[in-house]
């Protein structure tokens, strides 16, 4: 399914291609254990997840053209909302693994829920994902795993973002 084409200022186009959440394929949880999925890229370049936290892995597929791909992190929690629309706070921090050069992520805690206030009719409670409110693009690469530390209860999705073709300013 291709959704239409969206723009940003001083950004080229970009297309929704794909959404995955931790069950899909190649995309793996573990709580403080250093081992692989078969055929990714050996993890002991990163550190094992430390108590309380989650350490998550996503394996991407080799594509033609990786510039032209962004891969999207939407960290979050399903809970019980109305109809107000909800979000938690929490700022995901880029650090490099020692020696090894690489990047991972850490979201040290999640913070606290908000939401609007609007009147919600009875009845209009259900479960949703949130997320939080940053939710940054990085660089897509096969090479090498995502690796995103979070507490335990945060679950990690990701989309897949493609350029669309360049467009000249007028």
């Amino acid at each position: 399914m291709k959704l239409p084409t969206l723009f940003a200022a001083g950004v080229a186009a970009l297309n929704l291609t794909a959404c995955a959440t931790a069950q899909a394929e190649g995309v793996m949880t573990q709580n403080n254990s250093a081992t692989a999925q078969a055929g990714s890229v050996d993890l002991k370049a990163f550190p094992a997840a430390t108590a309380g936290q989650t350490r998550h892995v996503i394996n991407l597929p080799a594509q033609s053209d990786e510039d032209a791909l962004k891969v999207e992190l939407i960290l979050g929690k399903t809970k019980t909302v109305d109809c107000n629309r909800q979000f938690f706070g929490g700022s995901l921090e880029t650090r490099t693994a020692q020696g090894w050069g690489y990047d991972y992520y850490v979201l040290p805690a999640l913070g606290a829920g908000a939401g609007t206030l609007m009147g919600c009719p009875p009845g209009s409670e259900r479960e949703a994902f949130v997320t939080t409110q940053e939710q940054p693009l990085i660089r897509y690469n096969s090479r090498l795993p995502v690796v995103v530390y979070t507490p335990s209860d945060v679950e990690v999705r990701y989309r897949v973002w493609r350029a669309g073709e360049t467009q000249t300013a007028r």
